[in-house]
């Protein structure tokens, strides 16, 4: 962790805070929202249609939003939506815990989603503008920054939910409230019209530069190419658990398991990404690093669909085994793969907008990802059920390992046919007008 600090140390006080703001972000998000669902349902006694309404609403808001967010960074700058963003997450949060009423919460959560929008897609283009040509380092840094505060914000959620969740909230409210002070302070103003093509980029209208990305071939391939990097990496919080608790069952031992799964994820991410990217980057083109990340993903699948070829035992140490360590070896393998693929994959991005507008890619390249997680989810979670229906457990893990298959081999077709390069131009086949 020394070198990490150290390295982080080399670059701007701007991209510093950056990721310092990633950790806690994520730090107080993830310890409240793991907790809305039982709060919801318990305290308030909300029917449970009425608890899936309301978390799918920060979803579909956040989602349904980011091209939005990512838009109105371009045009008005990025810190400003940073700010935005902050500032509707403390409203949001504060409101989670202090209301009761549906319609209430439904907004809250909203809000709550609407601030993801708004600043993520700002973060990544300015730290993107401000790391330069060491923006593959940067995004691996911030990588394990954004992991950090995954780990421990669960934890300390824990311990204040234990208290009292409106205690939850308000205290991630707080941070919220801490950082946007920090931000308004420390934070440097950073607009997209840094760049040579920004005042272009301003007289624009909207449309016209919705339509010009739409026009970007090679940049909707390669975020088509990588849905299947989400829908893989999201079955930490989906399917492994799932299996998990299907063979060690619903006590001690299978939560225990299940926290293992999230610690492997979260701690070999923190130890060893910048190791991983250095490396990648030394021996390999960033497409080639892109495939081999995905190919890590697929493979991560084999040791579950090993382990439907064992008997399952009646109990003992022999269950434990089989219910613990092939999905902990799969989340390490989904990690690793996710370790060698990021860095690059935030990277290419940059590079297949040619350099503008790059907090507009980044917010429709999420909102495509996250549809995908959506309908990737559902199908996931369909063949689950068809595996167990029909005897064939093995099902599930298939089809995840050809997905990761498919995705690395659409990306080397990509890469092959030069498409993940640099574009000449990315607004020639749409001409700006006034």
């Amino acid at each position: 962790m020394k070198s990490t600090f150290a390295q982080v140390r080399t670059y701007e006080r701007s991209v510093q805070l950056l990721m310092v703001n990633q950790f806690t972000i994520n730090l107080g998000f993830y310890m409240l929202m793991p907790y809305l669902a039982t709060h919801l349902a318990g305290p308030l006694g909300l029917a449970g249609w009425l608890v899936g309404l309301i978390l799918g609403v920060r979803n579909f808001s956040q989602q349904g939003m980011f091209l939005v967010g990512g838009t109105l960074a371009d045009r008005f700058g990025y810190k400003p939506m940073i700010i935005a963003g902050m500032v509707l997450r403390i409203v949001g949060f504060a409101t989670l815990g202090l209301v009761e009423s549906v319609p209430a919460l439904i907004a809250a959560s909203a809000a709550t989603g609407l601030a993801g929008a708004l600043f993520n897609p700002a973060t990544r283009a300015y730290l993107a503008a401000d790391a330069g040509e060491r923006r593959v380092e940067a995004f691996a840094l911030f990588n394990v920054f954004y992991q950090a505060g995954i780990l421990l914000g669960p934890l300390v959620g824990m311990a204040l939910t234990g208290i009292d969740f409106r205690v939850t909230c308000l205290t991630a409210a707080g941070i919220f409230a801490v950082l946007s002070i920090v931000q308004i302070r420390a934070l440097p103003a950073r607009r997209a019209d840094d760049t040579k093509s920004g005042a272009d980029s301003r007289r624009e209208s909207v449309l016209v530069q919705w339509r010009g990305i739409l026009a970007n071939r090679p940049f909707l391939l390669f975020s088509l190419a990588m849905v299947g990097s989400y829908v893989m990496t999201f079955q930490v919080y989906l399917a492994l658990p799932l299996e998990v608790r299907r063979l060690g069952g619903e006590g001690e031992f299978g939560t225990a398991a299940v926290a293992v799964l999230f610690a492997v994820s979260g701690l070999s991410t923190i130890l060893g990404q910048t190791r991983v990217t250095a490396w990648c980057k030394a021996r390999m083109e960033p497409g080639r690093a892109l495939v081999w990340g995905l190919l890590a993903m697929g493979m991560a699948f084999v040791p579950l669909l090993l382990a439907t070829a064992v008997p399952v035992p009646d109990g003992g140490l022999g269950l434990w085994l089989l219910a613990a360590v092939p999905p902990a070896l799969s989340a390490l393998l989904l990690a690793l793969g996710t370790m060698i693929a990021y860095p690059f994959e935030m990277d290419t991005i940059v590079r297949l907008s040619g350099n503008r507008l790059v907090a507009t890619h980044y917010g429709l390249y999420n909102t495509i990802c996250g549809i995908g997680i959506t309908v990737g989810n559902l199908l996931t979670g369909a063949a689950l059920d068809a595996a167990r229906n029909a005897g064939m457990s093995a099902l599930p893990w298939i089809v995840l390992s050809l997905l990761g298959l498919g995705c690395a081999a659409g990306l080397y077709g990509l890469d092959r046919t030069g498409r993940l390069a640099t574009p000449k131009s990315v607004s020639e086949s749409v001409p700006a007008t006034a």
